[in-house]
């Protein structure tokens, strides 16, 4: 069963003057220990996607499943977001304690956790996101990337079986970004850990197992990330880019000096191309 299900799927938003279907009829399917990236521009829908998978907003038709219970439920809305957690966009906006292990402890405290497992939890999450020497700094004098790794770990001691990244990345710098990236691929190696990362960054998506890119409220492509990014045109006539190296392989496809522009990385293109001189 997968951990998170959508089936027909759709959210209108009342605009005042007139509404919009954000989401329009999603299926899709996400099983645990998956890294999933949901690419769009700007408005297609995928943060309102993101926010079904959480039950933070629930469906107008459809269903949403979340380890076997629908969000329709009133009964299982608060289950699904204690399992599903949200980063969002700006982690300003969910640091709450004065110090690093205080914010880390706020979730567990509002589950009513002992104290001990709370110090027990905060201590491992973060660990987990590499910033254990940070824990009785004061959060708002960070930078935004360990902003970021807090919110993280905010969420991961509450013991979620996934995360969703809703832009996460968007407003950090290239060190920022790096930072919490690696943060992410190592809790999906590591611990197993479900990722659904919506992002702009289309070399952020390549490190996912899975893409899912959707326009207008719908999918209208989904696959692993060399399948996806190797229709170039198609891509691109969603207002959306391929990965430079991608790019760069599907001019030299034009040229008629490679055959095949599936490329996702520096290194397998490095390696196509040495093999032409060889």
């Amino acid at each position: 069963m997968p951990l998170i299900k959508t089936i027909k799927a759709e959210y209108t938003y009342q605009n005042h003057d007139s509404p919009v279907k954000a989401v329009d009829g999603i299926s899709i399917a996400i099983n645990a220990g998956e890294f999933v990236a949901v690419l769009g521009r700007n408005g297609s829908g995928k943060s309102t996607l993101a926010r079904m998978m959480n039950a933070l907003i629930l469906p107008d038709s459809g269903s949403v499943v979340v380890m076997g219970m629908d969000s329709s439920d009133e009964e299982n809305v608060w289950e699904i977001r204690k399992n599903v957690g949200m980063i969002f966009q700006n982690p300003d906006n969910q640091i709450v304690g004065t110090t690093v292990i205080e914010d880390v402890a706020f979730g567990p405290e509002n589950l009513g956790i002992e104290p001990i497992e709370i110090s027990k939890r905060a201590i491992k999450a973060l660990n987990d996101t590499g910033i254990l020497d940070l824990k009785e700094r004061a959060p708002h004098m960070l930078s935004g990337g360990q902003k970021q790794k807090v919110a993280i770990a905010g969420v991961l001691a509450m013991h979620p079986k996934c995360i969703i990244l809703d832009e996460s990345t968007s407003m950090l710098d290239p060190v920022g970004r790096r930072e919490v990236l690696e943060t992410i691929q190592k809790l999906n190696k590591n611990e197993k850990m479900t990722i659904v990362h919506i992002t702009h960054h289309m070399n952020e998506a390549c490190l996912a197992d899975r893409l899912i890119i959707v326009d207008d409220g719908k999918i209208v492509a989904r696959g692993t990330p060399r399948e996806v990014f190797s229709d170039v045109d198609g891509v691109q006539a969603l207002g959306l880019d391929v990965p430079q190296v991608t790019k760069l392989m599907y001019e030299l496809k034009k040229l008629g000096i490679v055959e095949d522009n599936s490329v996702i990385s520096v290194e397998d293109a490095a390696e196509r191309l040495g093999a032409l001189l060889e």
